[in-house]
């Protein structure tokens, strides 16, 4: 019986040992390999120290090594925490150190960046570093992936249980520096067992795998594929012509993006114009609405495709799908609730909302998390007892309040309004605003600083800085964005930074974010 991440390897290598599982480049390991790989990586985390319910990260780009990882920590009995290999060493250590993590699994060049940070992670007892290149001298135990999956293990025993920690993943907020949002194994597995569902995902699906597997959605094509003994094809791109090559080449069934990926397929010089994909079964989108306009062209181009409009968020990892038949009727619809969940749209008093009225979107299921690493306040905050359900019933069940506002029609699909807090959802990314204000504030030219998401058809959002500089005479918005470049990812990078004398203020003297969002330059109705 499958009951831990691992064991949908193990069921999956049992009834598959010669089907390929994972594809990279000219990289092609069966689930024998695969799962033979994963025991060793294992049984060598153990051997490092690893014991149960610690923390691992894997800091990675986009690889087999990666995807092996995350099997074999939850083989090791402990819980793995990916890292967008996108983020910068500050951003990692902040990670490291939120979670107290033990182990790190990363390559050669990452670490070599890590160097001036280690010193601040006094919890790492060890690193593993993929073989390539020339590993930088560190303080600590070194170990080489390679040769820890190639080791011989002896029995190793599961210690944990469904309900046990099974992966942190990490997600901005409205303030402050990212958050952990754990998850068990159960929602794990829950979560790929509803998707594989609705998507008809069987061992005959050859998934392209283009998101994180820091993000939830990336994560879970993972996991739907291992669990029903599909192929995962890795792959990464800059250009949209490189994703529909692999889409031919490898005769890919499924593939999920955020809407930049579909814009820029989209767009009249893209080859998706010109190149059959008679094996693309199914397309879905995750980390924002689909434009309409871009959908408008999938739809003429992938004809035969069926196009599942999604929506979730990581407390709660899958939340809604519309099915393709639905398209037609309602295209701007998040759909309604995922197979086994349930969705409650309820008012400021805590109320079912009737059609058309706005409210909070609420979930409630078994892929709802256990909450944020060691945040109780926060966790108290967003997973709350079910209003409708009588005490002596709950069974300790949370729901899970996602702070987006949303509305039903009269047969109960519902459409995304808006953030209920400040939060910017740009290319995917949930973006907190006093992340990228402290970097502007460390620049040292401004005095004052406010951000905001403005709306882009392309990215969901874009980000624009409000500063106001120290010296009148400074107003250089080149380097405040060559400075922010240096110390974010390119994706919390503002588009616009406009520079004023002094920020609008509320009665109580703070940023008037509202009086910011509604001026008639950042394209927002008064």
């Amino acid at each position: 019986m499958d009951f831990l991440v691992h064991h949908m390897l193990r069921s999956s290598a049992a009834r598959h040992p010669g089907k390929e599982a994972l594809v990279h480049g000219s990289q092609r390991l069966t689930y024998r390999q695969v799962e033979r790989a994963v025991n060793a990586l294992g049984y060598g985390l153990k051997n490092a120290g690893i014991e149960r319910g610690d923390r691992v990260g894997i800091l990675v780009e986009p690889s087999i090594a990666q995807a092996l990882s995350i099997f074999a920590v939850s083989c090791a009995n402990a819980a793995f925490v990916p890292i967008n290999h996108l983020l910068f060493p500050e951003q990692v250590a902040h990670i490291v150190n939120d979670c107290r993590m033990k182990g790190l699994i990363t390559t050669k060049s990452k670490l070599a960046a890590l160097l001036p940070v280690l010193e601040q992670c006094p919890s790492l007892s060890f690193v593993v570093v993929l073989r390539e290149g020339d590993a930088p001298e560190v303080p600590l135990p070194l170990y080489i992936f390679e040769d820890l999956c190639a080791v011989e293990p002896t029995s190793q025993n599961d210690l944990c249980i469904e309900k046990d920690l099974a992966a942190i993943l990490y997600t901005s907020g409205s303030t402050g520096k990212p958050k952990g949002v754990m998850l068990a194994h159960a929602q794990i597995m829950a979560g790929a067992s509803s998707v594989s569902a609705y998507l008809g995902i069987t061992e005959k699906d050859r998934i392209l795998a283009v998101l994180p597997f820091s993000f939830d959605a990336g994560l879970n094509q993972l996991m739907t594929a291992f669990q029903q003994g599909g192929t995962l094809v890795l792959t990464t791109f800059t250009f949209a012509r490189e994703i529909v090559q692999v889409l031919a080449s490898e005769e890919i069934t499924g593939l999920a993006g955020v809407p930049t990926l579909w814009a820029l397929m989209a767009q009249p010089q893209s080859t998706l114009h010109k190149t059959p994909l008679p094996h693309l079964r199914y397309i879905t989108n995750t980390g924002g609405a689909m434009p309409q306009s871009v959908l408008a062209v999938l739809r003429k181009l992938l004809s035969a495709t069926s196009i599942f409009l999604m929506y979730g968020f990581t407390e709660a990892f899958r939340a809604t799908y519309l099915p393709p038949e639905e398209l037609d009727r309602r295209p701007t619809s998040m759909g309604k609730a995922i197979p086994g969940s349930e969705i409650l749209v309820l008012n400021e008093r805590g109320e079912l909302c009737k059609p058309g009225e706005i409210g909070e979107l609420v979930q409630r299921g078994p892929t709802v998390s256990l909450g944020y690493w060691e945040r109780p306040e926060l966790t108290e905050q967003m997973f709350r007892p079910h209003p409708f359900v009588p005490a002596e019933h709950r069974n300790g069940e949370k729901i899970c309040y996602s702070g987006d506002l949303v509305k039903t029609d009269e047969e109960g699909f519902l459409y995304f309004v808006g953030r209920r807090d400040t939060m910017i959802k740009s290319s995917g990314y949930r973006i907190s605003p006093t992340e990228v204000e402290e970097v502007l504030f460390q620049s040292g030219r401004v005095r004052g600083a406010a951000v905001i998401g403005v709306p882009d058809e392309v990215l969901g959002q874009h980000i624009k800085a409000f500063v106001v500089p120290v010296n009148r005479e400074d107003r250089d918005p080149d380097q405040l964005l060559a400075f922010c470049a240096e110390k974010l990812p390119r994706y919390m990078v503002p588009k616009i930074i406009e520079y004023l004398d002094e920020l609008p203020k509320t009665s109580s003297g703070k940023v008037d974010y509202p009086k910011l969002r509604t001026r008639e330059d950042v394209g927002i109705p008064q």
